[in-house]
């Protein structure tokens, strides 16, 4: 990006004036040519201070400093609260300008009006080759779901993506939406750092796949769920998935979309594996029981918070700060009356929250999908008589009921997916599960390196053919482990077969 020369200040003489104004907008011009992240950093340089462009989906596209993104989100959000800022509609988003005390006003109004001015001239020749661009990526996307994975990574240049998550997102508008989630995602063909997104249009739904090398940085999920929310979406997400599953990927993403209501606008596919081997009646059940006390806004903030795993990167999804969030939890805990640190505690509640809503007797849900108030039979608890109770009398989320995870289907399920593990593996994903995937803690108790255990887990993950980094896997490998506990395969670390001092040997 240009760095050349620094803000001047005002002029007093016109012709000098002159030159500064003609100066200034040739420099523009010139940064325009090259890029609009060179553009914006040019006029930040003219002023002296920092300039941003802010798109009400996608936060902050470009912004000099990097610094000034959030300050510059803020003032396009709340202007009056940034008085000094200056702001100019631009190509479908917002130039928010801090210049410097030593530049006039009149210097200011003239950066912004021409960098707005460029901005658009660059945004309709981007409009002028957007209907090409897009018919560019339908093709590759039923390229991908026919199987021609070859033609598309040759296309892409992507050899080294493995991987892909896919969205599925069905409502009112789907062309708009398409073009707002253009523009906020600004997808490649050249990808955008280690991973490259193909959007299109098929059958009448918007489709979104992202590739990469295995694990998504959650700048599309974001984006995904904003766009949903303004424009009353509702998506089903699948993945990662090896990029040859993409039909797999593409099927369980429509699957789980079925589950998505205004409350849940983004559903993952990721447990509607587990939920086939569940019996939906006391499962369903239970789920109502325990959810009771839950508004549908907090069962969507519970869910994203659950999903990804990760309390800063869930306030980025739910547009809160992390105290905010972090507040709201602990108001949850208390109505929930439970100890959401607790890893078997999060794993049943994402477990209650995913469960089906369809099939349940009048009067026990909305029209629109929305789970209501359970209702209470004759002589029988919230649940029926299935769930736990606890003290109080109602559900409690430490404890499934029988008939939950406790059945043969269920049984056949956890030992399919955990049973082949060797007793070394089994016990250090089972001691790393309990301590919330945090490494440090699990090789204390196990009395290995920290070393050892993270390439156990790498086993673990390949033996598996699971992602570990993704929440709610590590959420389905701990109900795993917990059901095969009756079957006399223990977890406990004290267990772990060992040969002298810290080592370790087969059996």
């Amino acid at each position: 990006m240009s760095t050349r020369g620094t803000a001047e200040p005002f002029e007093a003489d016109p012709s000098r004036a002159r030159e500064l104004r003609e100066a200034a907008t040739v420099r523009l011009m010139r940064a325009a040519t090259r890029s609009g992240a060179h553009l914006i950093s040019e006029a930040a340089t003219l002023i002296g201070g920092s300039a941003v462009l802010a798109d009400p989906i996608a936060g902050a596209v470009y912004s000099t400093p990097a610094v000034a993104a959030a300050t510059g989100v803020q003032a396009a959000a709340h202007p009056r609260d940034h008085p000094h800022h200056v702001l100019r509609p631009a190509a479908g988003a917002l130039l928010v300008l801090h210049p410097s005390s030593a530049v006039s006003a009149e210097h200011t109004d003239l950066v912004a009006a021409t960098t707005a001015a460029l901005l658009e001239v660059r945004g309709q020749r981007a409009a002028e080759l957007r209907a090409e661009q897009m018919r560019l990526h339908s093709a590759l996307l039923r390229l991908l779901l026919g199987g021609h994975l070859t033609a598309v990574t040759n296309t892409l240049g992507a050899d080294g993506l493995t991987h892909v998550t896919v969205y599925r997102l069905t409502g009112p508008d789907i062309p708009t939406a398409h073009q707002v989630l253009w523009r906020a995602a600004r997808p490649t063909l050249a990808g955008h750092g280690g991973s490259c997104v193909l959007i299109g249009e098929l059958d009448g739904e918007l489709l979104v796949a992202e590739l990469h090398c295995g694990r998504d940085d959650g700048r599309i999920l974001r984006l995904v769920s904003r766009v949903g929310e303004r424009h009353h979406l509702l998506a089903g997400l699948a993945g990662p998935l090896p990029l040859a599953e993409m039909p797999t990927a593409h099927a369980e993403a429509a699957a789980a979309r079925h589950n998505a209501t205004p409350a849940h606008r983004v559903v993952p596919a990721d447990a509607a594996f587990l939920a086939r081997f569940l019996e939906p009646g006391s499962y369903s059940r239970w789920a109502r029981a325990v959810l009771t006390p839950l508004a549908p806004e907090h069962r969507h903030l519970l869910l994203v918070w659950l999903r990804t795993g990760s309390t800063p990167r869930a306030a980025a999804t739910l547009g809160l700060s992390p105290g905010t969030l972090r507040s709201r939890l602990r108001e949850l805990t208390a109505l929930l009356d439970a100890d959401l640190d607790d890893v078997t505690v999060r794993a049943h509640l994402l477990l209650a929250l995913r469960a089906p809503v369809s099939g349940e007797s009048p009067g026990t849900g909305h029209a629109d999908g929305q789970e209501g108030p359970a209702r209470t039979p004759p002589g029988g608890d919230a649940a029926g008589g299935d769930a736990a109770d606890g003290p109080s009398g109602r559900a409690r989320l430490e404890t499934l009921p029988p008939g939950v995870l406790d059945t043969a289907p269920a049984l056949a399920w956890a030992t399919g997916l955990v049973g082949g593990l060797e007793p070394r593996l089994r016990i250090a994903l089972a001691c790393w599960l309990r301590h919330r995937a945090r490494t440090a803690p699990a090789a204390a108790e196990l009395h290995v390196h920290r070393t050892t255990l993270t390439v156990w887990l790498a086993q673990c993950a390949e033996r598996l053919d699971r992602n570990l980094d993704d929440a709610a896997v590590r959420a389905e490998l701990h109900l795993a482990l917990r059901t095969t506990e009756a079957t006399g395969a223990g977890d406990d670390p004290r267990t772990l077969p060992r040969r002298g001092g810290r080592t370790y040997r087969r059996v």
